[in-house]
């Protein structure tokens, strides 16, 4: 493996390309972005060795897609079309389901491998790629039998060598479960981050009074757009299902409070405390 085209060179690509190239030094890092600062910034950084275009991934040995998942359902299939019959196309989207439909009857199915590397911060852009940073991670790869073995290995070995764990899970059961842990978390972020702003009009106060327990809750609003709101355009159903639990239990505890039973919320939260043993280890 000697050439590998990042496709995005953000938080996600950029952080895949320094780890890349910390395990495999003679990797040739090529970038692609629509916007020719990025790429200027993601040279000056070292994430990549070459600025590159699309119609360059025919010499490909591998090639990374991280943008939105729209911009991926659109563009997975015409990199599909210019790779060579021996490359890998991997992807890292948040979203799995319209990713694998989208090539399902593609002639190369079989180059792509579908993942998803469940690690990140809320920043984005170059300037946010960090080594390390899937160290002890966990990377969901859905349809692993539809990708050729040989492909298979040498991504597996891509994976491993930058510390990841590998879990295998279909498209529909990974874009329900990650609906629950990583959609709604970001939505609720938001929507804290929107309700302070909206109540709080004096943004001295909010940051006088914001403690760590603020900060951390709400971090997850300084996230993309650009990126979150194609996510949840493709996950829809499953995030709509989420919300529904999520605000029966806000609704349950706010009429616990209207009816002052305290020992009850004592109870709620007592309960709930179990998440620590089942996030036990978790960075």
């Amino acid at each position: 493996m000697k050439n590998i085209y990042t496709i995005g060179i953000g938080l996600i690509g950029g952080s895949l390309a320094k780890d890349i190239k910390a395990s495999n030094p003679d990797v040739v890092i090529h970038g692609i972005s629509r916007k020719e600062s990025t790429l200027d910034r993601a040279l000056s950084l070292k994430l990549i060795d070459k600025k590159a275009t699309l119609d360059d991934v025919k010499q490909a040995d591998m090639v990374i897609i991280s943008i939105p998942v729209d911009a991926t359902v659109k563009l997975l299939p015409i990199v599909l079309d210019k790779i060579p019959d021996t490359a890998l196309v991997i992807d890292a989207g948040s979203t799995k389901e319209a990713i694998c439909k989208v090539v399902e009857h593609h002639p190369k199915r079989r180059n792509f491998l579908a993942a998803h590397p469940i690690a990140g911060t809320e920043y984005s852009g170059p300037d946010a790629a960090i080594s390390g940073l899937f160290e002890g991670k966990t990377n969901i790869i859905c349809e692993v039998e539809k990708t050729a073995f040989k492909l298979q290995e040498k991504a597996l070995k891509l994976f491993k060598d930058i510390g990841m764990r590998i879990r295998y899970m279909n498209p529909e059961a990974h874009d329900r479960h990650i609906a629950y842990v990583s959609h709604l978390s970001h939505i609720s972020s938001f929507m804290l981050g929107k309700t302070v702003i909206d109540k709080e009009k004096n943004e001295r106060d909010i940051f006088d009074m914001a403690g760590s327990g603020f900060a951390s809750t709400v971090r997850l609003a300084k996230s993309s757009p650009e990126m979150w709101a194609p996510i949840f355009k493709q996950n829809k159903g499953n995030i709509v299902e989420t919300l529904d639990e999520y605000i029966n239990n806000l609704t349950h505890f706010k009429t616990l409070m209207e009816a002052g039973d305290f020992e009850a919320i004592f109870n709620e939260m007592k309960n709930t405390n179990y998440i620590k043993e089942i996030l036990k280890g978790i960075n």
